[in-house]
């Protein structure tokens, strides 16, 4: 089923069920994977996919098509992430960037986590770049996503994308030759 045929049913009350368990089939694992480079933890990344996919349910029928789904649903686990982070700051009186760290440092004991000491130190780099240069890194070098993509999603320009990109990795290759 192509996307367009998806988010009709999506739309239509008599087959909204059946299309939105089609939906997170499709897109349950991309997002979670997403959602779990923004928030590290395995259990946080859990809750904030399922209030994702349950903004995706109530807000199907505003979804304008101009872009494309996965964009738009991608645009939304981003800014739930980014939200459970700050709540969770604001709730352990520390700033997000420091829970950040926090959170890296802590996931070496993490069950959920089973990287080598290479993918560690990454984690810990990327955990050091401010949240967009984070955000795009992650899009970019994990995921794989082009910059057309990456800018629908966090409503960006691609020059601007390529700029954060490149600092980001000039930043994460200087934090982990020591240079």
């Amino acid at each position: 089923m192509d996307e367009k045929q998806l988010v009709a049913q999506l739309k239509n009350s008599q087959t909204i069920d059946r299309a939105f368990r089609l939906l997170m089939t499709e897109y349950k694992e991309r997002l979670y994977w997403h959602i779990r480079k923004i928030v590290i933890h395995h259990e946080d990344a859990d809750d904030v996919l399922q209030n994702t996919f349950i903004k995706v349910y109530r807000n199907i029928g505003k979804f304008n098509e101009d872009s494309k789904l996965y964009s738009w649903m991608y645009r939304i686990a981003t800014n739930e992430s980014i939200t459970h982070l700050k709540k969770q700051a604001k709730h352990r009186q520390i700033e997000s960037e420091e829970l950040q760290l926090q959170r890296v440092q802590n996931l070496q004991a993490d069950t959920y986590f089973d990287g080598d000491e290479i993918q560690y130190k990454l984690q810990q780099a990327v955990a050091q770049l401010p949240q967009k240069q984070q955000l795009v890194f992650n899009m970019k070098y994990f995921d794989n996503m082009k910059y057309d993509a990456i800018s629908e999603i966090l409503d960006t320009s691609v020059g601007g994308l390529k700029a954060s990109y490149h600092h980001a990795v000039k930043k994460i290759e200087k934090f982990i030759t020591g240079n």
